[in-house]
């Protein structure tokens, strides 16, 4: 007969995926914490068999983590760990069901991009190249800025993926798949000031060698990109922390403001669903909020009635 128990099932599966799948100690040792939390609760209830285990138990179990203040994300990770559990004994028990079927975690909520406004991006990017290292690092701001590229996409374009003459460049997104991006001016031109200095090491000469490299001439990695760009938001006063993905939220939110066209952002941006994109929008409204309570003058003598009382 097989064994039933909840613990040795746990057990086992967790030697499955160190042994067999090949997950790391980090993997394996956050699989084994939220599966403990389960065996911990389904305790508190006299139950270790697993197939005593039902939604309806579950669900329970989902409302007691989330009354211990674990977040949504936490809790889905919870679920999903039992989930693989009951995937990985159902090859040798047929007759098991999942209870994890219809359980769902509560949403994480949808929390807006953090973005800077266009006085904050010029004080990040209008500066002189005083060396290689600025020339580099202020190109790599301008083209994050100007394309709305993502840092991936970033690190993989190489030399022959920028048209200067086009004004354009080629990038490699999500799902493989490519997309043309147009390029500013100010980008372009700090793109030009870089090449004067760009090292020639052998990683770097070919016309398919990394359009960023580091001054041994290989291929910049993104945690340098991450690294390079908070040092020179440090380096111009700047306290709101910079790095890639805030200069893309930056590249989107202004690019909405100033046209409206979401379409257009979405190609941009190379969303393949323009949902993703529409988080923008409440972006565009928070900036229109703040211009009426700002201009309007209605506004104005709201405001100004709050603050006599």
């Amino acid at each position: 007969m097989a064994d039933t128990n909840l613990s040795h099932a746990v057990e086992h599966y967790l030697q499955y995926i160190e042994v067999v799948r090949g997950y790391s100690a980090h993997t394996v040792k956050n699989y084994r914490r939220d599966l403990d939390k389960l065996i911990e609760f389904c305790s508190t209830h006299n139950i270790d068999d697993i197939s005593r285990l039902n939604a309806s138990l579950l669900r329970q179990w989902v409302a007691t983590l989330s009354r211990d203040k674990l977040s949504a994300t936490s809790i889905q990770r919870h679920l999903s760990s039992t989930r693989s559990l009951y995937k990985f004994l159902a090859r040798s028990r047929s007759d098991l069901d999942d209870p994890t079927a219809g359980v769902k975690a509560p949403r994480t909520p949808r929390t807006l991009p953090k973005s800077l406004e266009p006085d904050q991006v010029n004080q990040l990017l209008n500066h002189p190249s005083e060396t290689a290292l600025m020339a580099r690092d202020l190109a790599i701001a301008e083209l994050l800025y100007s394309a709305g590229l993502r840092l991936s996409e970033l690190v993989g374009a190489n030399l022959n993926d920028l048209d200067r003459n086009e004004k354009v460049i080629t990038v490699i997104g999500k799902g493989q798949k490519t997309r043309v991006v147009p390029v500013g001016g100010p980008a372009l031109t700090a793109l030009a000031e870089w090449m004067k200095y760009r090292p020639m090491g052998k990683e770097a000469l070919g016309y398919d060698s990394p359009l960023f490299v580091t001054q041994r001439g290989k291929r910049m990695s993104p945690r340098a990109v991450q690294d390079r760009l908070r040092q020179l938001a440090i380096k111009h006063g700047m306290t709101q922390r910079v790095h890639p993905h805030v200069l893309r939220h930056a590249f989107a939110s202004h690019l909405l403001e100033s046209s409206g066209d979401l379409r257009a952002v979405q190609e941009l941006l190379g969303h393949a669903n323009i949902a993703t994109t529409q988080i923008y929008t409440h972006l565009d409204f928070q900036h229109l909020a703040k211009v009426y309570d700002q201009a309007h003058p209605r506004a104005q003598k709201r405001s100004k009635r709050n603050t006599d009382r």
